[in-house]
């Protein structure tokens, strides 16, 4: 059950992905060029993803368990720490340098084309690597 629920789940998310426009990149630019050709349009996509999100979190507070796992996962924290700053950044500099973001990278994927496997074929690699440099900067400067 587990399984379908995953594959329709991810099926729904890639298929919003393509439609939006989150996965061209040439929108997404436009998005974040807010001193030039600014696109709004990416907001309505941003905005429809918050605002289930919101309701799934409340809905997970009355349920026990979900439907098709063990527990819900924890909620996320709201402190503000080196770790989420650095993410960030990253984060923040592969979409606006490439326009796209993990979700839109693999729904790229589905249609080919050269620039969204190298994108990530590369975010691999930076997940493999990430372990290892934040096991060594844990080691360099303790976390506050």
């Amino acid at each position: 059950m587990r399984s379908l629920v995953s594959l329709l789940a991810g099926s729904l998310f890639g298929i919003g992905l393509l439609l939006s426009g989150m996965t061209d990149t040439v929108k997404v630019q436009g998005w974040l060029n807010v001193f030039g050709d600014w696109d709004p349009t990416l907001a309505f996509v941003m905005g429809g993803a918050i605002i289930p999100m919101a309701i799934a979190w409340q809905v997970a507070r009355v349920l026990r368990r979900p439907l098709a796992g063990d527990r819900f996962p924890p909620a996320p924290g709201a402190e503000v720490d080196r770790m989420i700053v650095i993410g960030s950044v990253l984060f923040g500099m592969g979409w606006g340098l490439a326009g796209l973001c993990p979700g839109p990278a693999v729904a790229s994927l589905s249609y080919g084309g050269t620039g969204g496997l190298i994108f990530a074929l590369a975010m691999v690699a930076g997940m493999w690597l990430a372990p290892r440099l934040r096991a060594r900067l844990d080691r360099a400067v303790p976390a506050e």
